[in-house]
């Protein structure tokens, strides 16, 4: 059904008189007798009855009428959404990693109900894999997500991305383990061969990048335990039940020392990945747009990740 036909049955539902309805709209009585005419053999039903002199809606016809007026509704805020010179409106879905979520996402919701009112923010905390695919799925709108230098994202290149910022990670151990004079990523790590590892339990990135520079060391990490949260990274640290990657810039409790790690060094990268194209959406664009002004105070500007104690 044409929405231009559901607008005159609409019209003339609320008005009662065709002559009303094609001044309303412009046209003639012809034309707004014609448009119904056609819309009532596209519903396979009568829509008018002789009513005196003129005529009324039939009981399908004041049902279809309350049908057009929904149905219209949609069909402008449908438009409104995607007119990219329109005021931002609709709720845009985000699923992201913790940091991302606690550090530049939540502190921007202030900023955009002051500036752009009519956008709203559904939130869900993620791993990049998860977050990816529900991106995928056009569960989410956009997706905060992060990787590693030495173990890039490959599933990110099937999406538009903004790189947010990076930031360095170290080894977390004991301070009583600490002693080593080591320059390098690989000599560090040789330290510590037989000490157990820590994993991440829902990105195999962390466990990637653990193996990567062990082998370079001519060992294999023994990956005893897998925590999400790097509050738990620590626990297991402290009680010396293993070691892991840590961020560089957080503050570890008393008894953890960091290890820098360099050539290679180890950096995690923070990105905001949307559908192809899907970035012009006005109400999108303005949520990336706050988000690119927070995260650009945040570690080094240009790719990145979580910095925090929670991944």
């Amino acid at each position: 059904m044409e929405t231009r036909r559901l607008e005159v049955l609409l019209e003339l539902a609320r008005q009662g008189s065709m002559r009303h309805v094609a001044d309303t709209l412009g046209t003639t009585t012809s034309t707004v007798s014609q448009q119904v005419a056609a819309l009532a053999r596209e519903a396979g039903t009568a829509l008018l009855e002789p009513a005196g002199r003129g005529v009324r809606l039939t009981p399908a016809g004041r049902r279809l009428a309350g049908h057009a007026e929904t149905i219209l509704a949609a069909v402008k805020a449908a438009s409104a959404e995607l007119d990219s010179e329109a005021e931002p409106v609709g709720t845009v879905r985000v699923a992201g990693f913790v940091t991302a979520v606690r550090k530049v996402l939540m502190p921007i919701i202030g900023d955009l109900a002051l500036s752009h009112p009519h956008v709203k923010v559904e939130v869900r905390e993620h791993e990049p894999d998860e977050a990816l695919a529900l991106l995928a799925s056009d569960t989410v709108d956009l997706a905060l997500t992060y990787d590693y230098n030495l173990a890039p994202d490959g599933r990110g290149a099937a999406f538009d991305s903004v790189p947010l910022w990076s930031t360095p990670w170290s080894l977390g151990v004991p301070d009583r383990d600490m002693g080593t004079t080591a320059i390098s990523a690989p000599d560090v790590f040789a330290k510590f061969r037989d000490h157990d590892w820590i994993g991440n339990s829902r990105n195999r990135a962390d466990e990637d990048v653990l193996r990567l520079i062990s082998s370079m060391a001519d060992f294999e990490p023994k990956i005893r335990h897998q925590a999400d949260s790097l509050d738990l990274v620590e626990d297991l640290i402290l009680a010396g039940m293993g070691i892991g990657l840590l961020p560089a810039d957080s503050q570890p409790p008393k008894g953890i020392i960091l290890i820098p790690l360099t050539q290679p060094d180890v950096r995690v990268r923070a990105y905001a990945r949307t559908r192809r194209g899907n970035e012009t959406w006005p109400a999108l664009a303005a949520v990336l747009h706050h988000i690119k002004r927070k995260s650009a105070t945040m570690g080094t500007p240009l790719c990145a990740a979580r910095a925090t104690p929670m991944r």
